[in-house]
């Protein structure tokens, strides 16, 4: 079993390492997201797991961090400040099709990867009542995009997915595997 030191306070990213078998030590990165200043999707989630990783790096140890983004028509999502921009943003998404971004830094003394995998969302058509009863629950306001396929509700709007639901979730978990196999392999 691989120790992890996860620089994010994520729930749900270390449910998906340590479904994996990962041992988790979960250290928040001290790390200011708002100054950066990328439009790109990829180029802002890896740049922003890029910075959360550099913020708790240790001397030893595999230390892994990501963010993600939601885009629809060229715009980012990030997570909602208030009932509006959660409604904007679910009202947005519905009927559309939308990618997902998940950027990762996984650092392993001085090697590391550095990487973004992306998916395409498409939602149902949302009824104001289904959105509004989602918001109300709480469970947008801490999700790129405002909603999280793995809640019931918010995976009840997701029509069809192409790619890694775990990228979607926050953590492209084959890749992921990969890399911290990759880094590992020469010790």
């Amino acid at each position: 079993m691989t120790d992890i030191i996860l620089a994010s306070g994520s729930p749900r990213r270390r449910a998906l390492l340590e479904g994996a078998g990962f041992k988790v030590k979960v250290v928040k990165p001290d790390f200011d997201e708002s100054g950066v200043y990328e439009t790109d999707p990829q180029k802002l989630v890896r740049a922003l797991a890029l910075g959360k990783n550099n913020s708790v790096r240790v001397p030893d140890g595999i230390v892994l961090s990501a963010d993600t983004v939601v885009c629809l028509d060229g715009k980012i999502l990030g997570k909602p400040r208030g009932f509006e921009s959660a409604y904007r943003m679910l009202r947005s998404l519905s009927g559309n099709t939308h990618r997902v971004f998940t950027g990762v830094c996984i650092t392993l003394g001085k090697k590391q990867s550095l990487f973004c995998e992306s998916a395409d969302v498409t939602f149902y058509n949302l009824s104001d009542r289904s959105i509004i009863e989602y918001i109300e629950s709480g469970a947008p306001f801490d999700k790129a995009g405002g909603y999280g396929i793995q809640d019931d509700a918010g995976g009840a709007f997701v029509k069809h997915i192409e790619g890694d639901i775990t990228c979607v979730i926050g953590l492209p978990m084959a890749a992921v595997t990969e890399q911290i196999n990759s880094l590992t392999k020469e010790i």
